[in-house]
């Protein structure tokens, strides 16, 4: 008989509105994803909460959509250039991401490879899943952070806990209040950032 694989939890969580702030797209009028590196930084108080999560042994897993290229708003380099200021900027502090997972596609996307329906873009949970069975995640016992009703969708069908992240930017990216927005039925809590759904965790576990 073999030898039965231990199965730990793990944080998935998404980028823009919950580890950087979205930015103002004048031609379409929303919060959005950083049109370029210049627009790009951590929101405050990101990498205590990291460390934290990291601390206690959490795999920490990126999960975003990032369709600016597909959409033809920005280059491919300008997506790799944004992630590599991600990427440095948490390795300056010591935190690493067990893995990063973006998808690039989007159904009215007009970059050739890029556009059409895919398996990997939220709310779909495929890089749920895969880092599920990759990782050997205890999916019960995890937890989704991401400040889109896509991001809560993705979580509750792998599955995982769910923390909707109610930021000043994704009240706005919505067009609604905050009353109206907390409005999810697939988020299991609300935070106001990423510090605060931290707090909801480590406060879960003393339940």
């Amino acid at each position: 008989m073999g030898i039965r694989k231990m199965m730990r939890p793990a944080i998935f969580l998404d980028r823009d509105g919950v580890l950087n702030p979205t930015i103002f797209n004048p031609t379409t009028g929303r919060m959005e994803s950083p049109l370029t590196a210049r627009d790009f930084r951590l929101c405050d108080g990101v990498i205590p909460a990291l460390r934290r999560l990291q601390e206690a042994g959490y795999p920490l897993i990126l999960v975003s959509n990032q369709p600016n290229y597909a959409l033809g708003k920005c280059s491919y380099d300008t997506h790799r250039v944004i992630r590599h200021q991600l990427e440095m900027g948490l390795e300056a502090a010591g935190i690493r991401f067990t893995r990063s997972c973006y998808c690039l596609h989007h159904p009215k996307g007009v970059t050739p490879g890029y556009a059409g329906p895919c398996e990997c873009r939220k709310p779909s949970p495929w890089f749920l899943l895969q880092a599920r069975d990759d990782l050997a995640l205890d999916l019960r016992a995890s937890w989704m952070i991401g400040d889109q009703p896509t991001d809560t969708q993705c979580g509750r069908s792998a599955g995982v806990q769910t923390i909707r992240v109610l930021s000043l930017e994704s009240r706005t990216a919505s067009g609604i209040g905050a009353a109206v927005d907390t409005f999810d039925p697939c988020a299991d809590y609300f935070a106001g950032n990423l510090a605060e759904a931290v707090g909801i965790i480590f406060g879960r576990q003393t339940h």
